[in-house]
This record gives structure tokens, sequence and C-alpha cells, in this order.
């Protein structure tokens, strides 16, 4: 009957199990719950592309233990992290035979061997280095577009030895210190250039500035062939300064320049404790430098089109008539 507030209707009994509820109490959320993204093909079992993931993974297994076998492990470029890159047959070769600490040695991936490649595995298997299988595009990336003959090694950053170690190292051969100091050069190339002559003809070490000059970068070690793992660069916070000290030392300071007192064949001095100064090829040697010099010797050149030589080839022309006199006392 309307209006009869007994009546029974759709209400819950008090005391129920459930108790009274009002609203959907998130019910239909709960309902529209998945279980979650669906796996991707690869990775159902049953399913064919899983299949073929497995025999992938198989087959690159297979591949590693092949390369394992002949000394070579497939890897893609590492971070530098400030480490140097050694560049070509000949630098790499000589980085091994002196014990560089290489940290990573890469190799192309269709190399044609030669000697100097089969030597370089072959010391590489002996000291336990991992060599890298690279393909020419990532030996062109690491190695900053360089000549690399399909070699390339990564090294710590170059440790700079001290004056003293210059001195300490003529000592031991038992002959007159020969130093070649750098004012100025900023071209790395040069210096390879320096320390490639510096090797050939006896020469002790090379002085150059902490700033505004050239240091022992994956350049130089290139131009070098090597030479910059046998012959130790040292760097002076004051280059002027430094040359004072090898002066209270016992050495002679020779300048280098075009407008030299006496020709670099004829020098006097070519049998004493000695450091030669080269100056860069536009501005020649700094004025304190130059002052610092006892005397400043010159190379003749034939009067022509070319003015100048540059630092390295000065250098090394030098260096060579130095050795010649000592040979001869």
């Amino acid at each position: 009957m309307a209006g009869n507030s007994k009546r029974p209707g759709a209400v819950r009994k008090a005391g129920s199990k459930k108790g009274p509820q009002v609203g959907t109490g998130g019910h239909s959320r709960r309902a529209l719950r998945g279980k979650g993204p669906t796996p991707k093909a690869e990775d159902r079992e049953y399913h064919p592309a899983h299949k073929r993931k497995v025999a992938a993974e198989k087959r690159a297994e297979t591949q590693q233990r092949r390369d394992a076998s002949r000394g070579v492990v497939r890897g893609t470029r590492r971070s530098t992290d400030g480490a140097e890159v050694v560049a070509g047959r000949n630098a790499v070769l000589e980085a091994l035979r002196t014990d560089l600490p290489i940290t990573a040695l890469y190799v192309a991936s269709r190399i044609e061997h030669d000697d100097r490649t089969r030597e370089i595995l072959q010391l590489a298997s002996e000291r336990g280095h991992a060599l890298l299988e690279a393909s020419k595009p990532e030996l062109d990336r690491l190695t900053d577009g360089q000549v690399h003959q399909g070699i390339a090694a990564q090294v710590p950053p170059y440790e700079y030895a001290d004056v003293d170690d210059l001195l300490d190292a003529a000592e031991a051969s038992g002959r007159p210190p020969l130093i070649v100091a750098l004012d100025g050069v900023t071209d790395p190339r040069n210096l390879g250039a320096v320390l490639r002559s510096a090797g050939a003809f006896g020469a002790h070490g090379v002085l150059v500035p902490e700033r505004r000059a050239a240091g022992v970068t994956a350049s130089a070690w290139k131009v070098s062939a090597g030479a910059a793992a046998h012959v130790p660069v040292a760097r002076a916070t004051n280059l002027a300064r430094a040359l004072t000290e090898l002066k209270k030392a016992g050495c002679f300071v020779v300048g280098l320049d075009g407008d030299g007192d006496t020709e670099v064949g004829e020098l006097q001095l070519a049998t004493d404790p000695l450091v030669l100064v080269v100056g860069s090829e536009g501005k020649g040697m700094g004025r304190l430098v130059r002052e610092t010099c006892d005397t400043v010797a010159a190379i003749s050149i034939d009067e022509g089109a070319v003015e100048s030589l540059n630092a390295g080839v000065a250098a090394g022309i030098a260096m060579y008539e130095i050795a010649k006199a000592r040979r001869s006392a």
C-alpha cells in the first residue's frame, strides 16, 4: 500500500554479512583493471619470434667463441675518458714494444696483414690485451680521420717528465746531455717530427712550455712513428726560467734562428752539454728565451721561394749536425 513504511523493499537487512553499501564503491574500476601489457612476441615462448630470438643468441655465442679463439673480441667504440688514441701500424707497434699501458686495441674487421700487424697481434696476445674488431667508419671516428691503416690503440693521457729526468737520462747514457727545447711551437705534428729526430740523433729529451705549445697528443704520436715512447718530454711552467736552471746544471743554451751568429755545422759547443732551442716558424724565439741563449746558430738555405724551415725540419737538421760533430770528436 502506498505510503506504508513497513513495506519490504530492496534494502539490505541490518546485520547482513556484507553490510549496507552506498554507490558503486569502485566496483566498476576494479572490473576494468587488466592484467598488464601484453608481452612482446619475442618474449612469448610459443611465438615464432621467440624461437628466432633464441636462435640468434646461440649464433652470437658461437661467433664470440670463434673470435675469442682467434684473439679478437667484437665490440664497439669505447669512451676515451680523456685518453689518447694512437693510430697507425708503426706507432701502435712501438707502443706495444715499450709496454705502454694500452687500455684498448682496435683492429679493422678486414685488415690486410703484414709483418707489423702480425707482431702487434702476437704482442697483444702475450700481454693479455683484448682486441676489439671495428669497422672502417668506427676507426675513422675513433682516430678523428687520421690514417690509421686499420690499427688503433687507446692509451692513458701522456705522463710528462720533469726537467731533472732529462738530465738523469743523459747521465745514464754516459754522453753529454742534448735536450731540445721548443718555444711557441703549437703544431703537434712539428713536435712529433722533433721527437722522431731526437730519437734518431741521440737527444735525451724534449722540453716544451705548459701553455701555448703543442703537447704529446695522438697527432704527435703518429708523426713520431713511435719515438714518443722512447724520448721523454718534459713540461716547464716558464721556459726561460727552466733554461736558466739547465745552465746552472752545466748546460749551454743554443738558440736556432736564421739571423744566428754561427752556422750549426760550425758550432763549437756541439760536443758540450747542450740545450738546443727551436722557435716557431712565424715568430721564432721569444725575447726572454733568446736572451737566455749563450749563442744563436743558423741554418743556411739557398735563396729562393723558401724563406724559412718549419720547426720540425730545422730541429732535425741541427740535431744531425750536432750528432755528426759528436761522432767525430
